[in-house]
């Protein structure tokens, strides 16, 4: 019953937003494209300027933890960043690195009343790297969860919306097996070491059913270090699921 209310309400929220802005792209104001086209190029109310920044990532990226890399870099087994980082996943898929208006969408989806841009941001990143995330073959979708107070006081989980968005596009069900044990420092800031230290041992995951033996698609807005999305899939992995890959919104980097 309560997920009921909680769609009905994203709902209402994802209406009432078109309806007050229904000529403006979400993102810069713009007018949007004319829909009726279909196709991928009709994802999302945005602008064909800000849909095709968003979308096109111009550089390679390592397939194992997604930083940015030369052209002609070897990456089997990792980049020079990764090759040596004991992850609990796989391997990471991302929209694009943290810079430019990624960074500013990211910004914004972290503020209060974005959830139905997340939704919608989720949308476009799933049919921009359709085929790279569907090679992945993973069996349901698990957003990286906030913890509650966090979440609480930012009124929604901006993981947990594009998670949403990506399931509408792939096909997916979306899990909340995970939950966070205890509310960490903001990562921003802090060195990689700290930040694998802030984060160990923050999550759970309930042994669901749905879990064992499957591949799970864990989603987060962004990837810096990895250690985030490390823990959570150590956390995924002891309560039975064979194999855990990311999905990161964006790639950052510590400088």
């Amino acid at each position: 019953m309560w997920q009921q209310l909680t769609a009905a309400g994203r709902a209402l929220s994802r209406g009432l937003v078109e309806l007050i802005y229904p000529s403006a792209c979400l993102i810069c104001g713009s007018p949007p494209p004319a829909t009726g086209g279909g196709g991928d190029d009709a994802v999302g109310p945005f602008c064909n300027a800000c849909r095709n920044t968003l979308a096109n990532d111009p550089q390679a990226a390592c397939p194992r933890c997604a930083s940015t890399v030369g052209p002609f870099a070897n990456v089997a087994g990792g980049c020079v960043r990764c090759h040596r980082e004991p992850f609990a996943f796989e391997a990471v898929v991302r929209l694009g690195p943290y810079d430019g208006l990624l960074r500013a969408v990211v910004l914004r989806l972290k503020q209060s009343g974005s959830e139905a841009l997340a939704e919608v941001v989720g949308e476009l990143w799933g049919a921009a790297r359709r085929d790279a995330l569907r090679a992945l073959a993973v069996d349901m979708i698990e957003p990286v969860p906030l913890h509650w107070w966090r979440r609480w006081r930012r009124g929604h989980n901006q993981s947990a919306a594009l998670a949403r968005g990506l399931a509408t596009i792939l096909g997916l069900p979306v899990t909340f097996c995970l939950r966070r044990t205890r509310n960490t420092p903001k990562q921003t800031q802090q060195t990689a070491t700290a930040r694998r230290d802030n984060v160990r041992g923050a999550f759970r995951a309930r042994r669901d059913p749905r879990l064992k033996g499957r591949s799970v698609l864990l989603v987060d807005d962004v990837l810096t270090t990895g250690s985030t999305a490390s823990e959570a899939a150590r956390a995924l992995r002891d309560a039975g699921a064979a194999r855990v890959v990311v999905a990161a919104l964006a790639r950052g980097g510590l400088d």
